[in-house]
């Protein structure tokens, strides 16, 4: 009789995980899901680690996986390293949410505001799903979500750079989505708009509401809720699809 093989361990990579809605995502997909979680970071591992902490109270596992996003050789060998290390592993779900801001007028912005941005969320995604996409395509299953912006939709003055590199990812988005589509595998965007988190804490909520017609910002745990979502198999037929979460900001 043919021995049967071991059922793979399913992982779930979450980039920038360990802070605003990259940790909610985390916790999310914990609760909803069951795959472990893989939380990226760069720089703030007490963050991440935290971050693991409220993954494993909402009832999941998970474990960190540092790397800049924009060193393409270090994601490449660092997650070498992770599959090499867990050879009956594999990661079905990629969420590319990793990405900074550098706002100011286009007029007076620095060459390395520009390239630092469009570093980080264009490339960033580039790194990581070119780094995985051939073992999804072999598994004939996968989902990659990626986290864009309304500011890539409609763009936003004063985020001229963040608006070229989310808006690339959603071009990306909707390309990759028909190359990958007969294996099983999705790729979607989620848009949100307005919401509470570190990268939000500066701007005047009050006066920005305004012209939400939900008259709120969002909460990192709707977006997540939405990822969670695409990132199970009930949204197999959803795919190329950007989603906004902005209380009614269209473009």
């Amino acid at each position: 009789m043919k021995e049967k093989k071991a059922e793979k361990e399913k992982y779930a990579l979450v980039t920038g995980g360990s802070r605003g809605i990259g940790r909610a995502v985390c916790i999310q997909l914990a609760k909803d899901l069951e795959y472990k979680l893989l939380i990226n970071y760069n720089s703030n591992k007490q963050a991440a680690e935290e971050t693991l902490k409220l993954v494993e109270e909402a009832g999941g596992s998970g474990e960190l996986l540092q790397f800049n996003v924009v060193e393409s050789e270090v994601v490449i060998a660092t997650l070498d390293s992770w599959q090499s290390e867990n050879e009956n592993a594999i990661i079905e779900v990629i969420v590319n949410n990793a990405g900074i801001t550098k706002d100011g007028l286009f007029m007076w912005m620095p060459k390395e505001d520009w390239s630092k941005v469009i570093d980080t969320s264009l490339n960033g995604f580039f790194n990581v799903t070119n780094a995985l996409i051939q073992k999804l395509l072999v598994n004939k299953y996968g989902r990659i979500i990626n986290m864009v912006s309304v500011s890539g939709l409609k763009g936003t003055p004063g985020q001229t750079n963040y608006s070229a590199a989310k808006g690339a990812v959603i071009g990306a988005t909707k390309a990759l989505a028909q190359e990958v589509a007969k294996r099983n595998v999705t790729v979607n965007a989620v848009a949100p708009g307005f919401i509470k988190s570190d990268m939000t804490a500066e701007l005047d909520e009050k006066e920005l509401k305004k012209m939400i017609p939900a008259n709120r910002f969002g909460t990192t745990e709707e977006v997540a809720h939405v990822v969670s979502f695409l990132a199970s198999n009930k949204s197999g037929y959803i795919t190329g699809e950007v989603i906004n979460i902005n209380g009614g900001i269209y473009s």
